[in-house]
Formats: C-alpha cells, sequence, structure tokens
C-alpha cells in the first residue's frame, strides 16, 4: 500500500471504485455493443460469417497478448501514463474501426482495440491495492465489480439501438466518444498511486525474472486458475446464447434480457454480498462459501438438465446463482493473488488477466462451439470449468495466508 494513500484520493470512496469500473467496462464494452451489428457490418464490407469471426478473434488475442505487459509497464512508469495512453489509443482505434470500410481495415484496428482495451482493468487493481488495506481494498474490489457487472448487460442494447437508428458506424463512433471521455475523466481525476520507491527498473532482465518468478510459483498460479476459469462456467452460456436460448429455450431474441438481466444481477448480489463481509468473514471461508454455491448449483444443473427438457421457467435461475457464488470469492482472490508480489502487483494482475484472458479465447473458439447444441453438456462442461478453480483452490489454500 502506498504510504501517501490518504492524501492522494479525498473524494469518497465509491467515487474512486465508480472511476475504475469505467476503465474495466471498456472491455466488455468493445465486444458487446457490436455484437447486434454483426450481420449488419458483414453485409456492408462484404464479409463471410468466418471473416466477421476474426474481428471477434483478433480483438480478444490482442486483449490477451497485451494484458502481459500493461501491469508491468505500470510497475515501471506508473499507473497513470499506463492508463491514460491505453485509453488514448482505444480511442484512436475505435476510430479507426468506424472508419473502416474493408473486413482486413476492422481486423486490424479490433485488434489494436484489444491490445489497449485491457489498460484499463489490468491498472485498476493494481490502483485499489496502492491505495487501500486489506479489507478496504475487498470493499472497493468488489463495488468494482457492481459496477463492471453493468457493462455486458446495457452494451447490446445501446449497441442494438444504434446500429437500427442510425448505422453500424456509429456503434464504433460511441466507443470513441467513450474513450475521449475517459480520458478526460482520469486525466483530471485519476492520481499517480504508484510510490516511487515501489517503481521497478524497465529493462528486459527485471521483466524477464518478473515474470520466471511469477510463472513458476505454483501459489500464483493456481489461484489465478483459482479466479479465472470458474468465470467460464457461466461465460460459456453467455457465448453460447443464441442458440442456448434461442433453440433450447425456445426464447425470442426480444426475450434475451431475461438471461442477461439476471445473471448481471447475479454477479452485482454477490459481489455486493462480498463487500458486506469484508473484516466481517475470514477470506479463505468466504472463498470457501462461493466455491460452495457453485458447485451446489453446477451439480444441480447437471441433474436437472439430464431427467428434464429445459425451459426458461426453471433453466436461467442455476446460472445466475453461479454467477452469484462466483462474484462473491472473486474480489478476495484476487487481492490474494496482488498481495503474493507486493512490489510487482501491476505484473500480477497482467498475469491474472492473461491467464483469464486465454481461457476466454479458448473457450469462445473451442469449446462453446463444440458443447452449445447440448443443453447438458453446456450443465457438464460448465461444472468442469467450475471444478479445475475448486481443485486449484484446495490445493493452494493451506499454503496461503
Amino acid at each position: 500500500m502506498n504510504p501517501d494513500a490518504h492524501t492522494l484520493w479525498r473524494a469518497p470512496r465509491w467515487a474512486l471504485a465508480f472511476l475504475l469500473a469505467c476503465l474495466g467496462m471498456l472491455g466488455p464494452f468493445s465486444i458487446d455493443t457490436y455484437l447486434p451489428a454483426f450481420t449488419g457490418i458483414a453485409k456492408s464490407v462484404g464479409a463471410t460469417p468466418v471473416e466477421m469471426q476474426q474481428t471477434l478473434s483478433a480483438y480478444l488475442f490482442g486483449f490477451a497478448i497485451m494484458n502481459l505487459f500493461h501491469g508491468a509497464l505500470s510497475d515501471s512508469f506508473g499507473r497513470r501514463p499506463v492508463v491514460l495512453w491505453g485509453i488514448a489509443l482505444f480511442t484512436v482505434a475505435s476510430a479507426g474501426c468506424a472508419l473502416a470500410d474493408s473486413i482486413g481495415a476492422l481486423v486490424f484496428w479490433r485488434a489494436v482495440q484489444g491490445m489497449s482495451a485491457g489498460a484499463g482493468i489490468v491498472v485498476s487493481r493494481a490502483v485499489i491495492r496502492d491505495m487501500f488495506p486489506p479489507a478496504d481494498a475487498q470493499r472497493v474490489m468488489s463495488q468494482v465489480t457492481i459496477y463492471f457487472g453493468i457493462a455486458p448487460a446495457i452494451a447490446p442494447m445501446v449497441g442494438g439501438f444504434l446500429f437500427v437508428h442510425l448505422n453500424w458506424h456509429a456503434i464504433f463512433w460511441f466507443l470513441t466518444a467513450v474513450g475521449l471521455a475517459l480520458w478526460v475523466a482520469n486525466f483530471k481525476l485519476l492520481p499517480e498511486t504508484l510510490h516511487h520507491d515501489q517503481k521497478q527498473p524497465f529493462n528486459a532482465r527485471n521483466l524477464m525474472r518478473g515474470y520466471w518468478a511469477l510463472g513458476s510459483n505454483p501459489r500464483f498460479l493456481l489461484l489465478a486458475l483459482a479466479s479465472g476459469i470458474p468465470f467460464n462456467g457461466m461465460f460459456l452460456y453467455v457465448l453460447s446464447a443464441p442458440v442456448f436460448l434461442g433453440e433450447h429455450l425456445h426464447l425470442s431474441p426480444g426475450q434475451f434480457f431475461w438471461f442477461f438481466t439476471l445473471t448481471i444481477a447475479g454477479i452485482m448480489g454477490g459481489a455486493w454480498f462480498s463487500g458486506r463481509l469484508a473484516g466481517r468473514m475470514l477470506p479463505k471461508h468466504q472463498i470457501r462459501n462461493g466455491f460452495v454455491i457453485m458447485l451446489v448449483v453446477s451439480l444441480l444443473n447437471l441433474a436437472l438438465n439430464l431427467l428434464f427438457t429445459p425451459t426458461a421457467a426453471w433453466a436461467l435461475f442455476p446460472i445466475a446463482i453461479f454467477a452469484f457464488g462466483w462474484a462473491l470469492m472473486v474480489p478476495v482472490v484476487t487481492l490474494m493473488v496482488l498481495d503474493l508480489v507486493p512490489e510487482r502487483r501491476g505484473m500480477a494482475s497482467s498475469f491474472q488477466a492473461f491467464i483469464g484472458s486465454m481461457a476466454n479465447g479458448l473457450v469462445a473458439g473451442v469449446i462453446a462451439p463444440l458443447v452449445m447444441h447440448s443443453t447438458v453438456a453446456l450443465a457438464a462442461t460448465s461444472l468442469a470449468m467450475m471444478s479445475i478453480g475448486i481443485v486449484a483452490w484446495v490445493w493452494v489454500k493451506p499454503r496461503v495466508t
């Protein structure tokens, strides 16, 4: 924690949480806002569905790779410069997408968007731990998760409205405006939270030493798996939403919002409860409770899908409860990751985000297409992903304080 933290931010704690959550929202907004316009964009630029899929893959790949470096750069040059340069590049890339007149140009600028969008969410985690002691940091992390949970719910609605009433270019001009507004807000409000005594030298040897120390640390890797892989237990359903909701549950596109509303409510409820428990319950117990909730509801979800034909009347609720359990434990695990290497919190946040992003990309590109056509396969795969997190936590639990 920065010893001067009390002088760096004098506004209410929720205001800093909101500012940092807005940084984290760039990622899901960049993905979800343009999805309703997929078909329209393809017709406009003469792209095939496979080529359009590359606009998403390029974004996810750029996001994952650069996640390795945002935090490490912030350990050397400071949190504020990395955030400002990341938002600036995101804004330029969004304008490039809006002006793209071919699928090649759109893929290129989407890759640049992905490379820059991760700076906010990676560095914001380090900022929280720079500014607050553990219990307060958990409360702020929970507040950030609550605000962050709003983005996936409203982004498709914003994108659909802009596409229907204007055109697909308006979606990316909207993201350009969001980037510009965020840059101005952070330029005026975000303090430099990295203490000068904690700055790391910026050279290849020091960076490689840091990456090796994290990559060879079983506690770090297992905590990263415990926080990142269970997320895909619900993300799998988000990626499979058109098939899961439309074909299996027979919902019309206008009814899809029920799925997103319930899931986001689960995330926000779990995050709120996590903040309330900060300082009142041992972190290990809170993590245990989150995993117990996910395990029980995952087993119930699988059993129900084996025994009954799924309907919207019950099939959406297990996913929302799973989301509650994940959000209950993930702020605590994230702080444990950062505190393993307090001198390299930025790099730790980067590495954690990289592991999660690579898992997300694997699920999006390989696993979801294989299992989305069976509700039993979806439920079993969700259970398997959550189980990876449980195994990782059970192994590392005796080795963390």
